[in-house]
């Protein structure tokens, strides 16, 4: 009986007194280093937009809400590297309404989607890469518009749910 317990005493001691294993190259690092012709200023990489109160009867009534601007800066832009861009919108596509962004599940709202588009009115459906966009040198702003539609079955069924809502959607530039 006196022996075991000396056993564990020792176990443990070797085991604190056992110098550390080291293991080799056991963090790996990969990255990229590229020139791009832009860089988004610091602060500007989000993009917030309000809707505000969206009321349910003006969406029956028109379909869509009026269009909110929004505005992607950008800076420092070299034209030696690249003279124009293209913006391809990356999210979760609305089932009723291809091409537009779901709200994310989390919302209380249903039965509308946000639609992108220039400011001219042209639509800019997700996941679609757009048309090319001139660059000047320096700063440059890519000026958009978003609203709120109301799904087609929503608003002929007046089945509109109120509430809050959120959604995100990333932009990816491509260079040309």
């Amino acid at each position: 009986m006196k022996v075991f317990p000396f056993f564990s005493a020792a176990m443990a001691l070797l085991i604190v007194f056992t110098p550390h294993a080291r293991a080799e190259d056991n963090l790996y690092f990969h990255g990229e280093l590229v020139a791009e012709p832009c860089v988004i200023p610091p602060g500007s990489e989000i993009v917030p937009l309000d809707f505000g109160t969206v009321i349910d009867k003006y969406l029956y009534s028109y379909q869509r809400t009026l269009p909110i601007p929004l505005a992607i800066q950008l800076a420092e832009c070299d034209l030696s590297l690249g003279q124009s861009l293209t913006v391809t919108f990356v999210g979760s596509e609305n089932g009723s309404l291809p091409g537009y962004l779901a709200l994310d599940t989390g919302s209380q709202a249903r039965g509308v989607a946000i639609g992108l588009e220039s400011m001219e009115g042209k639509s800019l459906p997700l996941n679609k890469r757009g048309e090319k966009i001139s660059l000047v040198s320096g700063n440059n702003q890519i000026r958009l518009q978003a609203y709120i539609r109301g799904e087609p079955l929503a608003l002929q069924s007046r089945t509109i749910v109120r509430g809050d809502f959120s959604a995100a959607v990333t932009f990816n530039l491509e260079y040309e």
